[in-house]
């Protein structure tokens, strides 16, 4: 994945550490979010479950301001799909680095604005624009993060939320039981490995998460922030900044 080959290690030491810290900040951001506005942010079944339930008590304004929340997760998913999906069916490097570059920004701004008291006071539970532009912001986040490692992947890792994640996860274990039935099941022991972990480190960041937001509030998404920038730098120096440098090697 921080080369930006098409023939992408899966269970590679370097994989599997971004995998877990994306967990990890996952786990941070639905807590943080869900603490600053107290609404969930990456849990499209859960948002489509409030907004039924809005609509039930004829709460209109609430309805459709949950309606349109996920089509950020929705749009971000669609940014990843450009940035790298198509472009590993293209035969092309998929653009991690602008991936975490954007997920970097937003998260960035969500930090800053917040700071700024620009999304209203934390912990308050409304439906103003405030807390529209807060969700809509991290959910974008999310479908960028959740999209991008799904495809690195194949579809075996979710960050940003566990539903399907523990699906596949009890489904592995069966597999790993019956290996010796299936054919093709080489990795599954390591696909659930993975799986456990995430669920781990996505559990510990929303744990870590709900202490730190509890204190500092809006400032705590500066550790979301300082992930993410990492990652980015990360990707930027091994898919631009050294492809350069060797280029300008070969080429002396």
């Amino acid at each position: 994945m921080l080369y930006g080959n098409s023939s992408i290690s899966h269970y590679s030491a370097d994989n599997m550490m971004i995998w877990l810290v994306m967990g990890f900040q996952g786990g941070m951001i639905n807590v943080g979010g869900l603490m600053a506005g107290q609404h969930i942010v990456s849990h499209i079944t859960g948002i489509a479950t409030n907004f039924g339930l809005a609509v039930g008590y004829g709460e209109i304004g609430n309805a459709l301001f949950l309606l349109v929340i996920p089509l950020f997760f929705l749009l971000g998913s669609i940014t990843s799909g450009y940035l790298v999906d198509l472009r590993l069916h293209l035969k092309k490097k998929p653009k991690y680095y602008l991936s975490f570059g954007i997920m970097f920004f937003l998260l960035l701004s969500v930090y800053l604005l917040g700071g700024v008291g620009l999304f209203g006071s934390f912990g308050e539970n409304a439906m103003g624009w405030r807390e529209f532009l807060l969700l809509s912001l991290l959910c974008l986040v999310c479908g960028i993060q959740n999209g991008t490692i799904t495809v690195v992947s194949k579809s075996i890792i979710r960050t940003t939320h566990l539903t399907g994640l523990t699906t596949d996860l009890g489904i592995g274990i069966v597999r790993v039981l019956n290996k010796n039935r299936i054919n093709g099941m080489t990795y599954e022991g390591r696909a659930n490995f993975i799986r456990m972990g995430i669920i781990f480190a996505f559990a510990s960041g929303a744990a870590i998460g709900g202490l730190l937001f509890k204190v500092y509030r809006y400032h705590a998404f500066l550790f979301p922030v300082i992930i993410s920038g990492s990652l980015f730098l990360l990707m930027l120096y091994f898919q631009v900044l050294k492809q350069k440098d060797l280029q300008y090697s070969s080429n002396q």
